[in-house]
């Protein structure tokens, strides 16, 4: 792949990112574009050829991707807890002022 070539991907990508919607989106492509520059460069110091640099643009994008969208924080509201009955059933519903309060 050539160095434009390479250029015009990565900035397709950052545009592509900008048309998220939600806040989740917004960080996964945001970890995506950050995990991709960070594994091209470990690839590219480990390996030292354009396969190594790729194969760890695809993985630190990847990764980037995954911990931007779980390290969401989720508005008051929307977490759910979870919950045991007396039975022993476990089951999750949205969590209740307990939680928020700290008296849990």
């Amino acid at each position: 792949m050539s160095f434009q070539k390479a250029i015009a991907a990565v900035l397709m990508t950052a545009a592509l990112a900008g048309c998220a919607q939600t806040e989740s989106q917004q960080r996964a492509g945001t970890g995506a574009l950050i995990g991709g520059a960070g594994g091209a460069l470990v690839g590219q110091a480990i390996g030292g050829n354009t396969q190594s640099t790729l194969i760890g643009a695809g993985a630190g994008a990847l990764l980037g991707a995954v911990v931007g969208s779980s390290t969401t924080p989720q508005p008051r509201g929307e977490q759910m807890c979870r919950y045991q009955e007396r039975s022993g059933r476990i089951y999750t519903a949205p969590c209740d002022d307990r939680y928020y309060n700290g008296n849990y």
